[in-house]
């Protein structure tokens, strides 16, 4: 059964956002690196604002949650963090945690939510079923009376914003009626955490699983006609991601690393990505999530320099 969330919600993060008008992601960050394992991708979690508001005042999309390192988090998202400074970001988290010495290697989780809608204050609303007592948040069932109660309100006041807009940002989900999951559109900070988590923090080619060392790599660049989507990525040591990107490496459609003689010959060395030349990607994820050869075929043959 499909669950909703309802998020406590800093009331400074929420209007940052909402003032710059972001629609495509966020990050709505715990502080602890604690799991958050209530709602799954493609369920729908609201921002109850703080007090004085206690009103439901938007709401997004989850596509995952991930514990990463603060750094890594403003990598990925910069001001979609809610802040306009990694160290405006390192700040807010170290209020939470002021037993200790917070640092940009920290770790937090990112809860990472696409298609998020901020509304105006004249369209938020009473949060159904809230106690005080409730520290960082409470789920729903979708069959239940009040999840059923939230989704209609979440689904009414989307549509006046965006009939408001005259964008049509929901004419392809769904509208009212029982909950049910929505299929993630990620964005480029999404699908950073989307990749990394797909190949179990590892790089695809090597035992590497430092995370401020690997990268999540375009197949096809987005630039490109590439998509933000597990199978156009692959999470790859950042020199083997920029050797990859440059056109000096490529994979062939039975996932194997091919390294050009041109990095030899341009760069008089490359001894280490010759070693890894005829290795096999490591893929431990469903065929549907693995690179797509279409994608790899375009990369062969328009980026590869042979």
């Amino acid at each position: 059964m499909v669950k909703l969330y309802i998020g406590n919600t800093d009331n400074a993060w929420f209007d940052f956002l909402q003032s710059r008008h972001i629609t495509d992601e966020v990050n709505f960050w715990q502080p602890s690196p604690k799991d958050f394992n209530v709602i799954g991708e493609g369920e729908r979690f609201a921002f109850r604002l703080k007090s004085p508001r206690n009103k439901i005042g938007g709401f997004g999309t989850l596509t995952n949650s991930s514990a990463l390192p603060i750094q890594t988090a403003w990598e990925a998202f910069g001001p979609k963090n809610g802040v306009a400074s990694l160290e405006e970001l390192v700040a807010a988290i170290a209020k939470y945690r002021t037993n200790e010495r917070v640092t940009p290697w920290s770790f937090i989780v990112c809860r990472v939510l696409v298609d998020p809608i901020f509304l105006p204050e004249p369209l938020w609303f009473p949060v159904p079923a809230w106690s005080p007592s409730i520290v960082s948040g409470k789920s729903f069932a979708g069959d239940s009376e009040d999840g059923v109660a939230l989704w209609s309100a979440l689904e009414a006041s989307a549509d006046a914003v965006g009939r408001a807009r005259g964008d049509g940002v929901f004419e392809d989900g769904p509208r009212f009626g029982q909950p049910t999951l929505i299929r993630p559109r990620l964005g480029q900070g999404a699908f950073r955490v989307a990749v990394t988590e797909l190949y179990g923090r590892q790089c695809a080619l090597t035992d590497g699983k430092v995370l401020p060392a690997l990268d999540a790599a375009h197949i096809r660049p987005y630039a490109e006609g590439g998509s933000h989507t597990k199978s156009n990525g692959i999470l790859l040591r950042k020199d083997i991601h920029s050797v990859f990107d440059a056109g000096y490496a490529t994979i062939d459609e039975t996932y194997r690393f091919v390294v050009s003689e041109k990095v030899r010959d341009v760069f008089n060395n490359g001894n280490e990505y010759r070693r890894l030349h005829g290795t096999r990607l490591r893929l431990e994820m469903a065929e549907a999530e693995r690179p797509d050869k279409l994608a790899l075929r375009w990369h062969n043959e328009n980026r590869y320099l042979g």
